[in-house]
């Protein structure tokens, strides 16, 4: 692979639509690009022209529009055109192949957006928010990936960076001009390092909630058979998504769906019902319930509130009280003998029917009040995205700590240099600023060919 190479792709997404868009960029895009595109007016930048597409052979492929657009003024820095064509997967498959028999080699996966982090287009943190911005599935996921694309994290990164890089340049004035530029005071200078110790920590612990509008809240529907757990799921995905039946154990396997609240995705496990039970394949079932309660951040405990509290029900119930969840008694509107005979630490249950949606509102929200409500989360703020950052964040939070201990034991000012720049080194890490061959390989591997 060569950065001086034409490269090509398909930039939309396989199968049939409206339109498809094969791109090209590179020093020869337009040359190679011209031998694909017949036209009669000319390709000037940025003017969509109307005109044939045609093979190898000569023969035509399809009409279409070609756009070009020249470089440094693209997202890859390079000459750019697209050819927006019918959106038939054979159409777009031999338009490209026309593009590769004309000069252009076959792009990597997500080399065009690496192109542009290398042409200076955006910054490393921003390339890796437009994977997430794809691969978002929310609308908070999506705009928190928005604001990492528009720089935020980077603005972040690079503040810590200019208040470090300032602390070094004094330093090394003091340190190489001893009788022309006194030492920095050491107050002063450990008053400056905490601050930026304080803004990396804040940074670390907002990772958490990036994870969280990235990948979704998890939540485990448990509780005994018949509770209505699967209806319950239908209820809030607002589909049939679960099979629901007068039968106990008919739930035999966990079933996983998504829906949203406040924009944040919610991952979503029906399981099978608790209790005790003979059948090899309910038992399986049951072991796996477990599994997934024990790995959602949230337990929905769902309990038929119109039938005794049995030992499956109490167990379930008494098995969870130190962990975060919410109790829901189900089937109000067919009486209240287990409601009525829950516990103390039931006492604030949620009482309703899955079939009442006003049942279903109180249970979404407090699903958000025990998820993220507290939190406060702002998808609009970046936020670290991804364990690189997070490792590169706590990386460079341990090389302060080490610095301000320095400063700590009255040791001299000078000896924080070199933590103080592995401190920066790590931060670099994020934006691009210090990075190997073989962290773009692995960063720009998860993207999709053509972007």
């Amino acid at each position: 692979m060569s950065e001086h190479d034409t490269i090509a792709a398909i930039a939309t997404p396989p199968g049939r639509g409206a339109i498809a868009i094969v791109r090209c960029s590179g020093p020869a895009a337009r040359d190679i690009a011209g031998r694909v595109f017949r036209s009669r007016a000319p390709l000037l930048d940025r003017v969509a022209t109307y005109g044939s597409i045609v093979d190898a052979a000569g023969q035509r492929i399809d009409r279409g529009l070609a756009i070009a657009m020249d470089a440094p003024r693209t997202v890859t820095g390079e000459d750019l055109v697209e050819l927006h064509i019918h959106g038939s997967p054979i159409t777009a498959r031999e338009t490209l192949n026309g593009l590769l028999a004309a000069g252009a080699r076959l792009a990597e996966p997500g080399e065009f957006t690496r192109r542009g982090f290398l042409n200076g287009k955006l910054d490393l943190s921003a390339a890796e928010a437009v994977a997430d911005l794809i691969a978002a599935e929310s609308r908070a996921a999506a705009h928190a990936a928005a604001a990492n694309l528009n720089g935020g994290l980077r603005r972040l990164v690079d503040s810590a960076r200019d208040a470090l890089r300032t602390i070094l340049e004094e330093l090394a004035g003091a340190i190489d001009f001893p009788d022309e530029v006194p030492a920095p005071d050491p107050g002063d200078v450990h008053a400056r390092v905490a601050t930026v110790a304080q803004a990396l920590a804040a940074l670390s612990r907002d990772g958490e909630r990036g994870r969280l509008l990235r990948e979704g809240f998890s939540l485990a529907i448990v509780g005994p058979p018949n509770a209505g757990k699967s209806s319950l799921l239908n209820a809030l995905v607002g589909e049939e998504r679960a099979i629901v039946s007068a039968q106990a154990g008919t739930t035999r396997d966990t079933i996983e769906e998504s829906f949203a609240i406040d924009g944040v995705l919610v991952r979503a496990i029906d399981t099978a019902g608790l209790r005790s039970s003979a059948d090899a394949v309910e038992r399986l079932g049951m072991e796996r319930a477990r599994a997934a309660l024990a790995a959602a951040a949230l337990a929905l405990i769902v309990v038929d509130g119109a039938a005794p509290l049995e030992a499956p029900a109490r167990d379930v119930l008494r098995a969870t009280r130190e962990r975060a969840r919410i109790v829901f008694f189900n089937k109000r509107d067919a009486g209240s003998i287990g409601y009525d005979a829950r516990e103390t630490p039931e006492a604030g249950a949620l009482w309703g029917s899955t079939f009442d949606p006003a049942s279903i509102a109180t249970i979404r929200e407090a699903i958000a009040q025990a998820g993220w409500r507290s939190e406060r989360i702002d998808a609009t703020r970046p936020y670290l995205g991804g364990a690189r950052h997070v490792q590169a964040v706590e990386a460079a939070r341990r090389a302060l700590e080490l610095a301000l201990e320095t400063l700590a034991a009255g040791a001299p000012v000078d000896l924080i240099a070199g933590d103080l720049a592995a401190a920066s080194a790590a931060l670099g890490e994020i934006t691009g600023g210090a990075v190997t061959e073989e962290l773009l390989d692995g960063i720009f591997a998860r993207f999709c060919i053509g972007k």
